[in-house]
């Protein structure tokens, strides 16, 4: 598959990782639940072939990238009706 078709299947999919990852992780910090997101969503794309293929030549930008828009769609979703309200 496509580098990109599979980055973007797994930007994609980061509304539920982050959804379980948050359940899984609930009394962690969000720093933890965000290197976790990042360390799942680094693995579904074989980030480290990737890197080997040079489809992605520079791993650290690419991770720093990728934990933007981890913090994007957490912000989306606490804006969200996907948040609990808090009483």
């Amino acid at each position: 598959m496509n580098f990109l078709s599979k980055l973007l299947q797994g930007v994609a999919f980061l509304p539920s990782i982050i959804a379980g990852i948050e359940g899984l992780f609930a009394g962690r910090s969000e720093s933890d639940k965000k290197n976790a997101a990042l360390g799942f969503v680094s693995a579904a794309l074989s980030l480290t072939d990737a890197v080997a293929a040079n489809q992605v030549v520079d791993a650290q930008k690419f991770t720093e990238g990728l934990g933007k828009v981890i913090d994007g769609v957490v912000e989306c979703l606490n804006a969200s009706v996907w948040a609990k309200k808090t009483a």
